[in-house]
Parts: structure tokens; sequence; C-alpha cells
């Protein structure tokens, strides 16, 4: 059954959850994502299988999310890459939005991959190339569609997904044949050579083309659709990554839709793909959408995106800890601009 409200009951868990988010940053399994991961406070109907090895390797595993109703035949696929400036990240932190996507008729994979140090550029590339090489072999048996395959990706991992459809090269190695319908790279850093923070330089400065690196440099009129949606207040990866990658696209006669979040920064935007914060700005609808217009769904999408609605009482629990998280995110991604 879906929550149509958020119980008091609820209320109090995810106010414990935040203070357990923002007091132990180290503890293993909680993160600034655990309060959109409680049972209440994420979308029903879903199916998971979780830690499918897709290659060698202990972070070669990947998750896997379907809709329970499999009665309409198989489903569009999405590969949502997560992002965590290539050194951080999990694929349990992202289950909001698995759960998001599949409820909404898609099976979603969830790759994770090597971070540096172990991994420097391109290796989170290959490792996400073999990840689609699973999906392309083996998600029939999850009820997936692989005609119908969609990229998605947040942050890093939305660099991850446009690097992957616009250098074939990185398919061609592991044998993806499979097309990619359309991508949405969600608060992406497509534009950020020269390397000027040691983050970024310490995992991509190995490059030897190190131009080659950048998704800005490599479109072409075989590129595939793409959605780039962004915060217009992002401090980590600023707003023209996308208008740049937009404008190339369009000068090669891609298909591209920018979507600008006013006032929002750089992780609100995957946030409210889930459903506790859907109601502040609409990014689940604006990629459903946009993958129908591509063939996600060919007799109509399944069934409406479900918004939870705002809390109107500014004395509401939920407000303060809206209040709360957003002023913690804002020192959270200070100091860390285009990864």
């Amino acid at each position: 059954m879906k929550l149509y409200g958020i119980s008091a009951m609820a209320r109090t868990i995810l106010a414990l959850m935040l203070l357990l988010a923002v007091t132990l940053p180290a503890t293993a399994q909680v993160t600034i994502f655990s309060p959109f991961n409680i049972k209440e406070a994420m979308d029903a109907g879903v199916r998971k299988h979780a830690n499918l090895p897709y290659a060698d390797g202990e972070r070669k595993k990947l998750d896997v999310y379907r809709p329970e109703d499999t009665t309409g035949g198989p489903a569009p696929v999405v590969m949502f890459i997560y992002g965590g400036a290539w050194r951080a990240g999990d694929k349990f932190e992202y289950e909001f939005a698995g759960r998001a996507l599949a409820a909404n008729g898609f099976v979603v994979v969830i790759p994770d991959y090597r971070l540096y140090p172990e991994a420097k550029y391109p290796d989170f590339l290959e490792d996400n190339a073999q990840a689609m090489k699973w999906v392309e072999d083996n998600i029939a048996g999850y009820g997936g569609d692989k005609t119908r395959f969609f990229l998605a990706g947040h942050s890093a991992g939305a660099y991850n997904a446009v690097m992957l459809s616009l250098d074939s090269s990185f398919r061609q190695e592991y044998g993806v044949t499979m097309p990619i319908r359309a991508v949405a790279g969600i608060s992406g850093p497509y534009n950020f050579y020269p390397f000027e923070y040691g983050q970024v330089s310490e995992t991509f400065g190995v490059a030897p083309n190190p131009e080659g690196t950048q998704p800005v440099n490599l479109v072409t009129s075989d590129a595939p659709p793409m959605l780039l949606a962004s915060g217009t207040n992002d401090p980590i990866v600023r707003r023209q990554n996308s208008e740049v990658l937009a404008s190339r696209l369009r000068a090669q006669g891609i298909w591209v839709t920018e979507k600008y979040y006013e006032g929002f920064g750089h992780l609100e935007p995957v946030i409210a793909m889930g459903m506790l914060w859907r109601w502040r700005m609409p990014v689940l609808k604006d990629v459903v959408d946009f993958f129908q217009t591509f063939g996600a769904f060919p007799s109509g999408t399944p069934r409406p995106v479900f918004t939870p609605e705002a809390p109107q009482n500014a004395e509401d629990p939920m407000q303060a800890m809206i209040a709360d998280l957003d002023a913690t995110l804002e020192p959270i991604t200070t100091g860390r601009r285009n990864e």
C-alpha cells in the first residue's frame, strides 16, 4: 500500500535518522541519505534483488529493483549511477531512487564501482561498462527489456552516464551492443578541465589526454537524447556544465532538455526523486516523462508519478527537519566545485 502522507511515527523515525546522519557520518550504514531510505519514506510495490555480481571484484556488485506487478510484460530498464566525486558512495544509499523509478514501471539497476584511490580515470567508466554488459546479458531474467535501455546518474554518476553514451569505446571493450535510448544527467560535471581542484586532479590527472575526459569535447551527431537537470544554487557543480553541454548537443542536432530547479543545490535534486522530498521539485516526473518521450512505455506510462502533499503547517516537525537538513547540506557541499 502506498504512503499518502507522513505519519507521526514516520516523522519520529526520520528525525532520529537525520540526527544519526548528521552526527555519525563515519558510521558505515548511516549517511545523509539514510532518512530517505526508511521503508515508510519510500515507494511501495517494488521487489529488490541485492548484491548481484556483474564481474569479479568486491565493488563489482549491483542491485536490481523491479515492479511487483509484472502483468504488463517486460519493462524498460534504467541503469542509475550514483555520485560521490569518484571517491565515495555505495548503492545501498540510493535505494530511494531505485524504488522510485521501479514504482513507476522501470526495472532499475544500481551498480557499485571502484573508487579512488583504488580506481582512477578511466577505471570507474570501465566498471560501469561491465555493469551495462551484465544488464544486456541478464536483465530479461528480472523482467527487463534491454531494447528499452536508459542511463541516468547524479553528480559524478551523471558524468559516468554521459561519458558512456558519448564514448563508445568503453561499451565496445566489453561487448555492449544494446542501444541507449536516452540519458538523464542530474547535477553532473561535464566541463571541468583544467583540473583546478586537488581531488579531481588526483583522479583524472593520470589521463594521457585530459581534454578527452570531458564530455563537452566528445559530442557527435551519434549522441543519444539527453535530459540535463541541475539546481540553480549548486555550490559543487556549476550550472554552466549543463549549459555548455546542452549547447554542443544542440549544435549536433541532438535533442536535449534542460531543467533548472530554482534555489536548490547539489544533493537536493537527487534526494527529490525519493517519495519523502518529491514535493519539493519534479525531478522524478521530469525523468519519467523524458524517457517516455523516447519509447519507455509504448502503450503509455503505467501510472502517474505519486507526489505526497507538502507539509502546510509552519510548526510541523517535518518543516523543522527540512530546515535542519537544508542547513546541513550547504557545509557538506562547500569547497568541492565541479566534482
